[in-house]
């Protein structure tokens, strides 16, 4: 009997331990089997006990990894996992419902012993066993949503350089500028072209240019700040949408284009020349996308013709789409709605 106990023990040791895991904190086999071991130490040094002390005893040590458990969760409540609160809240109602013989202690000792200990034994064994359900379903429901999350995540990343595809950067963009636009702050997008891009495919091979992508995003992601978001939104073309002014943007554009330029990428020990145009666009609380992305594209195509290497501002600030699209027309630059727009082939903008 005190073996089976014991183990009962080291079953709730171990779903706390599941909980740890599930979060990605290393196993703690010295917790798991410490509950077990000091109730059977308490056991064998209180012998004779009585079976009053000795189910508080039992009771207790379950409650402890109960409440470990629903801790471990909270501990990651920020998580966007919707069981998470059912997961929570059923080590909780476990742990209270193993407390009451000590909760209600007297009520216990002024009844009947054998009585209470009967009534104690099957409420415990009808609430162990809703327990064991409850936390099977649980956990089934906290990993299928994992699963669900990873796949919408794994959907919206590049793989080559880990940063948002275009998909992940429209989604992601949608929320900040709707977030910035709620406190009247104003946004400013970059969007970012390697020149001579398809040389380095064509001279060095497509492995070769998929390094040079690789140092850029690294670049990119190094010379701006945390909240900017970044993403490779075509072959060689990055973008970044940064809540703050166009002036403050620029100097950030700055700093890429420089770092960039003195990376000192070399192929096959032969230093290669890395440079970026980049166009900047910024736009008042609440412009869209779509429009700041076209204004952007325009002066993109303003840096590259007039040397590349180059940061060029959009000279008027976007106020509509149509604004911008008329402005491309007037500057010569492909409208965003046609083959060459932002996220084209690798060779549209080389």
């Amino acid at each position: 009997s005190l073996a089976v106990t014991a183990v009962g023990f080291v079953a709730c040791g171990l779903v706390w331990d599941a909980a740890r895991a599930f979060h990605g904190r290393p196993a703690n086999w010295i917790g798991v089997i410490a509950g077990p071991a000091l109730w059977v130490a308490a056991v064998v040094v209180l012998d004779p006990i009585d079976p009053e002390t000795r189910m508080l005893l039992g009771a207790g040590v379950v409650a402890i990894y109960a409440a470990l458990t629903a801790g471990e969760l909270w501990r990651e409540r920020r998580k966007s996992l919707r069981a998470r609160w059912p997961a929570i809240f059923v080590p909780l109602l476990h742990g209270v419902v193993l407390m009451l013989p000590i909760l209600l202690g007297d009520l216990y000792r002024s009844a009947d012993t054998k009585i209470m200990a009967q009534v104690w034994v099957a409420a415990f064994a009808a609430e162990v066993v809703i327990y064991a359900v409850g936390t099977v379903f649980i956990i089934v429901m906290l990993v299928s949503e994992r699963t669900v999350s990873a796949h919408k995540t794994a959907a919206s990343i590049d793989p080559l350089t880990g940063l948002l595809n275009r998909r992940g950067f429209g989604e992601a963009t949608s929320r900040m500028i709707e977030r910035e636009a709620k406190a009247g702050r104003p946004v400013t997008v970059m969007i970012f072209d390697i020149d001579h891009f398809k040389s380095v495919n064509d001279r060095f091979g497509h492995a070769a240019g998929d390094e040079v992508l690789k140092v850029f995003s690294n670049i990119v992601v190094a010379s701006l700040r945390m909240s900017d978001l970044v993403g490779r939104v075509g072959g060689e073309e990055f973008a970044a949408l940064l809540p703050c002014s166009i002036d403050e943007a620029l100097l950030a554009a700055e700093r890429v284009r420089e770092a960039f330029e003195a990376s000192g990428v070399a192929i096959d020990d032969a230093p290669l020349e890395t440079t970026v145009s980049i166009g900047v666009a910024g736009g008042p609380a609440n412009t869209e996308l779509e429009v700041l992305m076209a204004s952007a594209d325009t002066a993109l195509y303003q840096a590259k013709r007039t040397g590349r290497n180059r940061v060029e501002a959009a000279v008027e600030q976007p106020l509509s789409l149509e604004n911008a699209r008329r402005n491309q027309i007037r500057s010569g630059a492909p409208q965003p709605d046609k083959p060459e727009m932002i996220g084209a082939p690798a060779e549209a903008h080389a």
